[in-house]
């Protein structure tokens, strides 16, 4: 039972389901919610209580939504991982090795809009609404490299009210001589001239309806120069800026990262200055147990795309140990190398994978005489933890739990058609 001072706006008698931690889960029946003008969450206790009578008696003027038994009110997801330009073509192409795929659909799709500004703005719009029509209100999401294209991404998230953070792509090596940024020098001045313009682009709103944010966003390092990568490093350290990229995802993006380079990626994102606290970094299949212990110390998110490595990646990340180690986790779809857009979907994939990485280990175990200790199965109430909060925690926001002084970021599920 809690309630702050604020201005009451709007009213909601609901049952109300949220994961406050890992593995756990709050079923709260019966529950009188309230919202300030500014949609943060003021009043949160059972409709009996005597505060809420008396906030009900108060309010006289405002008319609460009750929600019918069979319907009950749950944090909105966040997806962590995401390519808006590559909605274009969802689901297409998941036959060919990733490094492939991404020279058939992914580089050409991205040009495309950033060719064809109003191409790109119309798919930016369905993109958002069937991300609201999933659950999402929150995209950690990759853009496109040039810099107008990301704007009007940023402009359709910020009126289609989604909480977004934006990537403008920065690669100065490409397979495609068309789609690149050069020289390097270039690439970084475009990312530095984002920042600012997405960050001037809010900057007259009041600060609760500032719902976009820049994020530096090297694609990964088969694209990107040691020196593109080291001025990003400076870049997100001089302006405070979330960076996300990929990490050991394929085995064709490992090998080729060791060939030309000979080195993991994880210890070229380091030097460069490129793993921090507000790091993201997607996939991370092919770390080993140090590496999840690395990124633990500094600090480093990981979103989990299970969907998506079971076409890209002959590696099942170890979700169980990363989280007994304490990395910060999230879900994301990876749209489109993911062909689901909702993380409903990541949710299942991210049960099914740890239930098959746990079989597979007992008939291992079994099969060599020994005995299999503990399990690395993870269960539907951390997958939806790492769905709401848990991703919500990765991008720093308030949102993916229900109490006083959060943002009223929900969604609402029917167990019958209310439509019958």
């Amino acid at each position: 039972m809690a309630t702050s001072t604020a201005t009451i706006q709007s009213l909601f008698v609901a049952t109300l389901v949220h994961p406050p931690s890992l593995g756990s889960l709050q079923i709260l029946p019966s529950q009188l919610l309230a919202v300030s003008a500014h949609g943060f969450i003021t009043h949160i206790a059972p409709l009996s209580d005597l505060t809420s009578q008396s906030l009900l008696s108060q309010n006289p003027l405002i008319k609460p939504t009750q929600l019918p038994p069979s319907s009950f009110l749950i944090p909105t997801f966040v997806d962590l991982h995401l390519h808006a330009p590559q909605f274009l073509y969802l689901g297409t192409g998941l036959h060919l090795p990733l490094l492939e795929w991404l020279d058939a659909y992914a580089y050409k799709a991205e040009e495309r809009l950033d060719a064809d500004p109003v191409l790109a703005r119309r798919v930016y719009v369905r993109l958002a609404e069937r991300l609201l029509e999933a659950g999402t209100g929150a995209v950690l999401a990759f853009g496109t490299i040039k810099e107008e294209t990301n704007l009007i991404l940023a402009d359709v998230m910020q009126t289609k009210g989604l909480r977004a953070h934006v990537g403008k792509l920065s690669m100065d090596i490409s397979s495609r001589p068309s789609y690149v940024e050069s020289p390097t020098s270039a690439s970084l001045s475009s990312a530095q001239s984002f920042i600012s313009r997405c960050r001037s682009s809010i900057a007259s709103l009041p600060e609760h309806l500032r719902l976009v944010q820049p994020v530096i966003t090297p694609r990964f390092v088969p694209t990107c120069s040691d020196d593109l990568l080291k001025g990003l490093g400076k870049l997100a350290r001089d302006e405070d800026v979330f960076v996300q990229s990929h990490l050991a995802e394929a085995r064709d993006q490992v090998d080729w990262v060791r060939e030309t380079r000979q080195a993991e990626d994880i210890d070229v994102f380091d030097r460069s200055g490129l793993l921090t606290s507000k790091t993201v970094q997607a996939h991370c299949t092919f770390l080993s147990p140090s590496n999840l212990t690395h990124l633990h110390t500094i600090g480093t998110s990981i979103a989990h795309c299970p969907l998506s490595n079971a076409y890209f990646s002959s590696q099942i990340l170890p979700l169980r140990e990363a989280l007994n180690m304490g990395v910060k986790l999230g879900l994301g779809t990876d749209v489109a190398g993911g062909y689901q857009i909702g993380i409903m979907d990541a949710m299942r994939s991210a049960v099914a994978t740890s239930r098959i990485r746990d079989g597979v280990r007992s008939e291992r175990a079994r099969e060599e005489g020994k005995q299999v200790e503990g399990s690395v199965k993870v269960d539907w109430k951390e997958a939806l933890y790492l769905a709401t909060k848990g991703g919500a925690q990765v991008l720093g926001l308030q949102t993916g739990e229900f109490v006083v002084g959060a943002p009223f970021d929900a969604q609402r599920i029917n167990l019958v058609n209310p439509s019958g």
